[in-house]
């Protein structure tokens, strides 16, 4: 199936995919530092283009003729860790996301937000562009610990169908998640070297020291040092000492189960910012590998089958 990625970043979504046995024909993204990473990664191109501007590139897909698009506009206007102020910006790409979809029209689209997507006004209104336009989505908020990853980390995600029906994607969604959360202990053994690390919270309400043994905590945009003045907090796992260190940045990959391979190079602080905003590697290929479920399990019905069509 050949897949275009809008809003790519580091490629998360992209090595997902690909992983899964898609064939990427090319990726989009506006931040030089993330281009930069994901050409070092992948052999297909990537466009350094502001997608806000799409009418001017409608032509460029139509000539690809995607079968999938996929894509994660940037959710920070959307996310509990910002603003959450949808205005600001960056939220008129989810728009812009699904403008395209609609002009371009591939069989079907992925789309990846924060869990709480759904509450926002751009929800609403790229749902309305994107029914108008004829697709049936499924919506589903998954948690990246029952998906092969060993993180807490729920996303949003969108999966529309062409003249598909609604919510005709949520078996196959559900049918692989694990019935408990993967723990970094369980993905990673004794790579990391530690039992305990320090993740510096948002706030001193919340604890800080996490086991191996436990899921991690959402991997975040910053990697800040224990601080000098840590309180110790209730719920810390162990009591704070000098073998007791912060995650670091390609360790914080590894917890978005990026492979050991993968070239990171840039400055520490957009390489912390890239992999806190990532998609899961892992978390991309489960969502693929569902739609190839789907996929296989349509070519099993018989035709005349098919062809009747009935809400769920």
């Amino acid at each position: 199936m050949k897949v275009i990625d809008l809003f790519a970043g580091c490629g998360g979504l992209s090595l997902g995919f690909q992983k899964a046995g898609y064939r990427i024909l090319a990726a989009y993204d506006n931040w030089e530092a993330a281009v930069n990473i994901y050409r070092q990664n992948f052999k297909h191109p990537i466009y350094q283009w502001d997608l806000n501007q799409y009418k001017l590139y409608l032509e460029h897909f139509r000539l690809l003729n995607p079968d999938l698009i996929i894509g994660g506009p940037p959710c920070q206007d959307f996310s509990s860790a910002g603003k959450r102020n949808e205005n600001l910006g960056r939220g008129d790409l989810t728009i812009s996301f699904s403008q395209i979809i609609a002009q371009v029209l591939p069989k079907f689209f992925v789309l990846e937000n924060v869990e709480r997507f759904n509450k926002t006004q751009k929800y609403q209104q790229s749902k309305e562009i994107l029914q108008q336009a004829g697709y049936g989505i499924t919506e589903k908020i998954l948690d990246a610990s029952l998906c092969s990853v060993p993180q807490k980390r729920k996303r949003f995600f969108w999966i529309g169908i062409y003249q598909g029906n609604e919510h005709e994607l949520n078996f196959y969604l559900d049918n692989s998640l694990s019935s408990t959360p993967m723990t970094i202990r369980d993905y990673l053994g004794d790579k990391l070297g530690i039992k305990y690390y320090y993740r510096h919270p948002r706030s001193y309400q919340r604890r800080a020291i996490f086991s191996i043994d436990e899921p991690s905590p959402t991997i975040r945009g910053v990697n800040r040092p224990i601080p000098k003045t840590y309180q110790q907090h209730p719920g810390d796992v162990a009591p704070l000492s000098s073998n007791i260190r912060p995650l670091t940045t390609k360790e914080r990959s590894y917890i978005q189960t990026f492979p050991d391979d993968f070239i990171w190079e840039g400055s520490k602080t957009d390489l912390e910012q890239m992999i806190g905003n990532a998609v899961p590697v892992n978390l991309a290929e489960y969502v693929a590998k569902a739609i190839l479920n789907y996929l296989n399990n349509q070519q099993k019905i018989p035709l005349s089958i098919q062809q009747l069509s009935f809400p769920i």
